[in-house]
């Protein structure tokens, strides 16, 4: 459950943008001078550092539902070896039995 505010601002096209606010964010005093000093060296503010470290570690994407990645590998062209020169992998396989028994 959100326990926070929400922004709302308006452009000059007036479309509504949300925004979530995260407040009372207690940190102890040695990671929040951590992110302040994260911050002044890449000249950037607190909050944006803190956006920045929570956007690299939380997936905000979700996956492809596996229904979709199937059909969509189903729906992939198969590429045949032959058409390209190359030797079928089951007569590969063959021959390296073969040089096994030999040996």
């Amino acid at each position: 459950m959100f326990n926070g505010s929400v922004n709302i601002t308006y452009d000059s096209e007036m479309a509504v943008k949300c925004m979530a606010t995260l407040y009372e964010l207690e940190l102890p005093d040695d990671l929040y001078e951590h992110l302040q000093k994260l911050a002044q060296a890449e000249n950037s503010s607190i909050e944006a550092q803190a956006i920045a470290i929570l956007q690299s570690v939380v997936p905000t994407k979700t996956a492809k539902p596996i229904k979709e990645i199937l059909t969509e590998s189903r729906n992939r062209r198969r590429l045949n070896p032959a058409d390209f020169g190359l030797a079928d992998s089951t007569e590969l396989i063959r021959e390296d039995q073969a040089r096994c028994v030999l040996l």
